[in-house]
């Protein structure tokens, strides 16, 4: 945890933000602070900069005051993330990277290849992917949540959405197969599409292709998912 991420919702008063459970945790065991002590904190949806730690007494819950928020949370990339639904344990991680690298628009799709179980998964919780997305932006030091859709059917999104989303974009589609080499510090915006670990099936990737989606690849291996989202997002829009 690099920030101290305050929520809008535990404001206490002007400039005072009651602080979680576990960033309460965080800041006995790991930063060891004291009341006084200026801390990095950040408002959800706002900017970043110090804020004061009060320590709970009889009279208020511990909580952040004296708040100097002076610095703008990082550049989102300029990318609309389409991924087919990993399995639970892999979409922590991956949500966990997405959120820290800076994708402010995701979309979960289903895909032949993915179990129709996952769409049951207790991660896909409104609570579990709120705690999941607040770490990545802790771990960035960011405050702007990214919008995450659910996309149980493949080709009304295909065929509906995606046209509206492409509109001004590069598409590019992650395949291994009959596809170009990945481009390198775009400069411009895109909408990119990761399968599941097994890949498209040659429907959807016909389906992505009629849309406007040009086939990419990152070489020979074959990467899990988890992998390959931040050596993507890392190539095509570097430091």
């Amino acid at each position: 945890m690099n920030l101290i991420l305050l929520e809008p919702a535990l404001s206490l008063s002007e400039g005072r933000y009651a602080l979680t459970e576990r960033q309460q945790s965080h800041i006995n065991q790991v930063i060891k602070a004291e009341s006084g002590e200026v801390l990095r904190v950040g408002l959800l949806g706002g900017d970043l900069g110090e804020g004061v730690y009060q320590a709970a007494n009889a009279d208020v819950p511990a909580h952040i005051h004296s708040l100097q928020l002076t610095q703008k949370p990082p550049k989102a990339l300029p990318m609309v993330l389409v991924m087919a639904l990993p399995r639970p344990n892999m979409l922590k991680r991956t949500l966990h990277n997405i959120t820290a690298m800076g994708v402010k628009e995701l979309y979960l799709i289903h895909s032949s290849k993915v179990e129709k179980s996952y769409w049951q998964s207790p991660v896909l919780q409104p609570d579990s992917i709120q705690k999941i997305l607040l770490e990545g932006l802790e771990q960035a030091k960011d405050t702007v949540m990214p919008s995450i859709t659910m996309v149980p059917r493949f080709r009304p999104f295909v065929e509906d959405q995606l046209p509206h989303l492409l509109s001004g974009k590069l598409g590019l589609l992650a395949h291994p197969y009959q596809a170009s080499a990945c481009p390198v510090d775009l400069q411009e915006s895109c909408v990119l599409a990761l399968g599941p670990e097994g890949g498209w099936n040659e429907f959807e990737v016909s389906k992505w292709l009629e849309a406007g989606m040009s086939s990419v690849h990152l070489g020979e291996r074959i990467l899990k998912v988890e992998t390959v989202v931040p050596v993507l997002l890392s190539r095509l829009y570097p430091a």
